[in-house]
């Protein structure tokens, strides 16, 4: 089963990705991927096929990767080989947006047609791609990075737990839920998604699980969730030793 991690905070995401994506391993895996997102708003993306020792080697044979918030995912192949093109996290073609995702989107096949009409060139077998090529689409009309969101997943069918990154804005993580796993987790000055809190435990023992059909916006020190109306909404925070009663 696939697994994403994600960071924002004071210190350089890159080691939180890595631990996070660590203690995910023993759901198993193919390949594994970061993405990063530099003060600037460049997103640094890492990903390769295999067991995450690869990921960690390139990561040390290239450039240091500098930024405080980032995503990172584990993946098990549906939608295409087991590739580094096919590896979370993927990227919209103006290299805006970038996305991990765990489920399956059903109508991948009509959005990505509709994308490649408009002009969309697409690096991936994936479903995953044509939700990050689809947001970018959108979010380049308005430059409204929940606006487009909402478009989206009033689009999409099937089931997701998606983390988001925008260049535009390097602060933040936006992450959203239907039917696949995803909770946030409250640490000191930094705050983290999830799909399992095995992936959080060295950092935090309070989170927030989401329910289907609603959005978090995470950053260091803030964490708001909404609904599909666009309305927020209030979260109740769980300690670890209530994990089993939920």
């Amino acid at each position: 089963m696939c697994g994403i991690i994600g960071y924002s905070g004071n210190n350089q995401a890159e080691r939180y990705l890595i631990d996070g994506l660590r203690r995910l391993e023993y759901r198993g895996y193919d390949s594994s991927g970061i993405a990063v997102a530099s003060s600037s708003g460049t997103l640094q993306i890492k990903k390769s096929k295999g067991r995450l020792s690869v990921l960690e080697e390139q990561i040390a044979n290239s450039e240091a990767i500098n930024g405080t918030v980032g995503i990172g995912h584990t993946r098990w192949a549906t939608h295409g080989e087991p590739n580094d093109a096919n590896a979370h996290p993927h990227i919209g073609q103006q290299k805006k947006i970038a996305i991990v995702h765990n489920g399956i989107i059903e109508n991948y096949l009509e959005i990505k047609n509709y994308l490649i009409n408009k002009g969309i060139v697409f690096n991936s077998e994936t479903d995953t791609e044509v939700v990050a090529q689809l947001l970018e689409y959108y979010y380049a009309k308005n430059s409204d990075i929940m606006a487009a969101l909402y478009k989206v997943l009033s689009r999409i069918r099937g089931a997701y737990a998606l983390g988001v990154l925008c260049s535009d804005h390097p602060d933040k993580i936006i992450a959203a839920r239907k039917d696949a796993p995803l909770l946030v987790g409250y640490g000191e000055d930094c705050n983290f998604i999830a799909s399992d809190i095995t992936a959080l435990l060295e950092h935090t023992r309070t989170v927030s699980y989401m329910n289907d059909n609603e959005i978090a916006v995470i950053t260091s020190d803030c964490v708001k969730f909404y609904d599909m109306d666009q309305q927020e909404i209030e979260k109740r925070q769980k300690a670890v030793k209530e994990l089993a009663k939920h």
